[in-house]
């Protein structure tokens, strides 16, 4: 009998089968050479500066009406005991109008582009700041004032709505996959920047003008400062070129790769290619949407309580005097300052979820005895409470801007992220120095603000141990990124296996 003659076992072909479609995929490259994205450092230097510098002037905005709230209330509003909480719930109310920036800002950003939203924002969010400089105190026009400071706290508020998201998914997609929490580290260092040099300004003009003339007009010059730095800041962001995922992303979905192209910096998704509709990211990424929400509220709880609501809280709770709070409060954010590239060294070596854990823990063992030491009534005691907040809330701030951005898609990052980040920053970032204010005022507890971020930080161990880890991994979406072309070649090798028999 011929060999072609004879019976074939079918059980004996379909091994056979099988064990060629495991060679054809083992000898298939799963990350092709040409799919690797290499950064350049000079560029990625560039673009987190500029990211930096436009969440600096977010913070030093807030930071500024924070640490000059006492005088915001007498200035804005009418005499009475309840002058510090009007004044924190104009603070607060901008926070309102925050998740409908994220709708429009976000969306926007994942179809035009995340330079020129973050142009936008910054344009909006800098005279937004000015112009609350300008405005005439209530005793000259009365209601108009108060009014009119709202309505530039709502602008404020809706350009911050796309900021944060729109920087983090910046930095995120310009750093290589490797050190994505070290780069994401100076978005926050931006906020302490921001925090500091807004204490250190009313610190300085707090002892040189007196209280008289800060009420009279000294509180104006931090808000006008405002508008120069916004300048600057939009500056460094339209020296950049758009975001290598975002280009990928645009050229895949043209219908070449040469459409809608405007200018080879300017890549725009083709004017064929229709807009992702908002209730697909409410769909499909409702899951990571809550997930962000999560972390977002227990980060912020922290971070407003520490860097927003401490100066008033020692100041017209426990009576310290506004320069030593001040002092106090500088000397703590420059010590995280100094630490928060370490932290992002170590969540990219170590992963995000342990640091993130790290903060969330401390906060909820922490928060009370750091309270407890407050209430001794001495520079030492606040300070040490600062400092051990100031440990935990590090943790935070040098690893959640590498975070967030990874828990979305290339295609739908920048509208997810300011959504789920701005809901939650509105519902209890925003209002966290008016609750707790509230709850000082109505249980005469002066421990009530320790309670209130306690429960945020068992709300974010929670939160963190439902999440992926995604250090030293790819974006969603997104090809591999590495920083050398040895790397890639590495990369490519190890992705690429040989069959054995």
């Amino acid at each position: 009998m011929k060999h072609e003659d004879q019976p074939r076992d079918p059980a004996a072909l379909k091994r056979h089968r099988h064990l060629f479609r495991a060679v054809r995929r083992r000898r298939t490259p799963k990350v092709r050479r040409s799919d690797i994205t290499v950064t350049d450092e000079a560029t990625v230097k560039r673009a987190t500066a500029a990211a930096a510098v436009g969440n600096a002037m977010e913070w030093f905005d807030f930071g500024i009406y924070a640490y000059l709230a006492v005088t915001i209330g007498k200035v804005f509003f009418p005499g009475g005991s309840t002058q510090l909480l009007a004044s924190f719930t104009a603070f607060a109310a901008s926070f309102l109008v925050r998740p409908l920036g994220g709708l429009f800002f976000g969306p926007l950003g994942d179809r035009i582009g995340r330079k020129t939203v973050l142009a936008l924002t910054m344009v909006l969010m800098a005279a937004g700041t000015f112009c609350i400089g300008l405005i005439p105190s209530y005793e000259s026009i009365g209601i108009m004032s108060p009014v009119l400071l709202l309505v530039c706290r709502l602008v404020q508020g809706f350009s911050t709505g796309g900021e944060y998201g729109g920087a983090a998914t910046f930095i995120a997609e310009y750093a290589p996959d490797k050190r994505r929490g070290f780069f994401g580290s100076f978005l926050e260092l931006g906020t302490l920047t921001g925090y500091t040099g807004a204490a250190a300004l009313v610190l300085v003009l707090n002892t040189a003008l007196g209280d008289d003339t800060m009420l009279r007009w000294g509180w104006r010059i931090p808000f006008l400062v405002g508008g120069p730095i916004g300048v600057v800041g939009l500056y460094l962001r339209m020296k950049l070129d758009e975001t290598p995922a975002f280009q990928r992303q645009a050229a895949q979905q043209s219908h070449s790769p040469e459409a809608g192209t405007v200018g080879a910096n300017e890549p725009r998704l083709s004017e064929n290619v229709p807009q992702k509709e908002l209730r697909s990211i409410f769909t499909q990424q409702w899951r990571t949407l809550l997930l962000c929400v999560g972390l977002v509220a227990a980060y912020n709880v922290t971070d407003y309580m520490l860097l927003s609501y401490m100066p008033a809280y020692l100041t017209d709770a426990l009576g310290y005097e506004n320069s030593m709070e001040l002092v106090a409060a500088i000397i703590a954010m420059v010590a995280m300052a100094t630490v928060i590239q370490r932290v992002g060294h170590l969540n990219d070596r170590f992963g995000r979820k342990p640091v993130l854990m790290t903060g969330m823990v401390g906060f909820l063992v922490l928060t009370i005895p750091a309270f407890a030491l407050f209430q001794l009534g001495n520079f030492v005691a606040v300070l040490c409470g600062l400092l051990v907040l100031g440990a935990c809330l590090v943790c935070l701030l040098g690893t959640m801007s590498a975070t967030l951005p990874a828990l979305f898609p290339t295609d739908v990052r920048y509208g997810s992220l300011s959504i789920g980040y701005n809901v939650a920053t509105a519902v209890f970032g925003g209002t966290a120095p008016g609750v707790m204010t509230y709850l000082v005022d109505t249980t005469d507890d002066k421990l009530a603000p320790a309670y209130y971020a306690s429960g945020a930080a068992l709300l974010g161990i929670i939160a963190v141990a439902c999440m992926k880890e995604t250090a030293q991994q790819p974006l969603a979406g997104s090809p591999p990124s590495v920083s050398t072309q040895e790397e890639a070649r590495a990369l490519a090798r190890a992705e690429t296996h040989e069959p054995t028999f």
